[in-house]
């Protein structure tokens, strides 16, 4: 019985290294896995994810697969009956609509495809995405894929970063790598220390 995954982790914890391994161990056994983005996600190119580490493949917009974007319920038809389709994996899948996390458990219900999300849990401030909270709310199965703080803890907070200090407020959605973010352990994230040499809390408002 295929299944809905939530694969999530904070920024560095390799969820799209893990997403292209999964593409890939599908292709290994000759069947074909369909790899989606959301269209917020432009960083390594329209079409592209790529990993920290280098590995990269092809992707489809998850709005262009899905279509017109029916209401959920409305049994939406994504064109997997001409497909012979062995899973969907989604890379930034935080950056879904709840409506388009609906249509996806669609594909796993309708369709019985198992559809595979990786992606961010919570954003700067600590609060959810909205494709995230959707999917912490009807995902049959739900992974943390772990990293660490500088200093040895579980990281668990996508800290952003500018000159140096954490940044507390601005738009949910900033693009960026390890120079805009810092992986951090609940306690630093409240203090905002960044590493271990920093003796003071570094607040930007």
């Amino acid at each position: 019985m295929a299944r809905l995954y939530f694969r999530y982790g904070a920024m560095g914890s390799s969820k799209t290294a893990n997403a292209l391994m999964v593409r890939y161990n599908y292709l290994e056994k000759n069947q074909h896995p369909v790899l989606l983005k959301p269209r917020t996600d432009t960083r390594d190119g329209e079409t592209i994810v790529r990993s920290r580490i280098g590995l990269q493949a092809e992707c489809v917009f998850v709005d262009e697969f899905l279509g017109d974007m029916p209401k959920p319920g409305s049994r939406a038809r994504v064109g997997l009956e001409s497909h012979d389709i062995a899973a969907v994996i989604v890379d930034e899948a935080q950056f879904l609509t709840e409506e388009q996390v609906d249509m996806l458990s669609d594909i796993v219900d309708i369709y019985d495809v198992p559809v595979l999300c990786y992606g961010l849990r919570t954003d700067f401030t600590g609060h959810f995405f909205e494709g995230a909270r959707r999917l912490m709310e009807i995902a049959d199965v739900i992974e943390e894929v772990p990293t660490v703080c500088w200093c040895g803890r579980r990281a668990q907070y996508n800290a952003r970063v500018k000159d140096g200090m954490i940044v507390r407020t601005g738009e949910q959605v900033m693009l960026g790598g390890n120079e805009s973010y810092v992986s951090l352990c609940r306690r630093h994230f409240k203090e905002g220390k960044l590493s271990e040499v920093q003796n003071s809390i570094a607040f930007k408002m």
